[in-house]
């Protein structure tokens, strides 16, 4: 997949969540690539243009933690339980290097699933995850 059909999928998916949530469930997303020697931001979307890069390296500290001891194969997924503010709640691998890092940048993943909305929504998130399982971001 085209970063450009990357972005427009994304954006449908995180939508269809919104819906299924019956409100904003991560207001920021970002597309990174972690090509070793060649970390880049590929996509962003969200409330932080102008700060998100600045911020991204202490960001990424606790879903770095989780997924530390894994190996995320293209189309995995993981979450950050205890990331809160704008700390990133989720990741999918969507490439070989590349990762879609998800934010709600009023809650923490923890107070997300206490609402009985999440566990529609996350079919709309595992959907997406399957997507780039089937055609991974080149």
């Amino acid at each position: 997949m085209h970063l450009d059909v990357a972005k427009s999928t994304i954006t449908a998916a995180l939508a269809r969540m919104n819906a299924l949530f019956n409100k904003p469930l991560f207001d920021e997303w970002v597309v990174v690539s972690f090509e070793p020697g060649r970390d880049a931001v590929l996509a962003y979307q969200g409330p932080r243009a102008e700060s998100f890069r600045r911020e991204f390296a202490d960001d990424i500290v606790p879903l770095s933690r989780e997924m530390a001891d894994k190996r995320l194969s293209v189309g995995d997924f993981d979450f950050a339980r205890e990331a809160a503010s704008t700390r990133f709640d989720a990741c999918i691998r969507v490439g070989t290097a590349g990762y879609l890092l998800c934010n709600n940048t009023a809650k923490s993943m923890a107070e997300i699933r206490q609402d009985p909305r999440w566990i529609q929504a996350q079919k709309a998130f595992v959907a997406l995850s399957n997507t780039f399982r089937a055609d991974p971001l080149e």
